[in-house]
């Protein structure tokens, strides 16, 4: 089997298949947020958010797509791969990432507020840890961004709307 050819767009191309994953919780209604789970080269693990799907908390695309990732590997130990997400992890997503050994994480949009990975705060790469990953911040940064912004003002306007037509104006 040939070995595949890493470049400097690999890292778009892999954003590009988290960003489809994130279109899919889109389209489910789900705060769009992708990730896949390359190994070697090769995309083994896909998932997207899907809180409100499995009425999981916990169902972030991170987590799902280590979940996915342990079994293709066939252990829990992920050293060896690498992480593309749409978003920039939270605190219990950042937790699990390093739990697990990422060697490195790529995401596209930061968040301010509640990003584990170097906004908010940096799990990923903390002293006290077992373990510290390498982070690409910023990949296609600008549609993981649009995409988020775009969800979040139709929701505003469905709950604003939903006021609007409840008999008191209230819900």
């Amino acid at each position: 089997m040939d070995e595949p050819i890493m470049d400097l767009h690999s890292d778009d191309h892999f954003m590009g298949e988290a960003l489809r994953q994130a279109l899919k919780a889109y389209e489910a209604e789900e705060v769009p947020v992708g990730a896949v789970v390359v190994r070697e080269g090769r995309i083994i693990a896909r998932a997207f958010n899907q809180v409100e799907l499995l009425k999981d908390a916990t169902a972030h695309a991170e987590m799902l797509v280590i979940t996915a990732a342990e079994e293709a590997v066939g252990d829990w130990r992920l050293n060896d791969c690498t992480l593309y997400v749409t978003k920039e992890p939270c605190p219990m997503c950042a937790g699990a990432i390093v739990h697990v050994r990422f060697g490195r994480v790529v995401f596209g949009a930061s968040d301010a507020k509640g990003g584990a990975a170097g906004s908010a705060l940096n799990l990923l790469q903390f002293p006290g840890l077992n373990h510290q990953c390498d982070i690409t911040h910023g990949v296609r940064e600008k549609e993981c961004r649009e995409l988020l912004l775009t969800f979040f003002a139709e929701q505003r306007a469905k709950n604003k709307n939903a006021k609007l037509t409840s008999p008191h104006g209230e819900n």
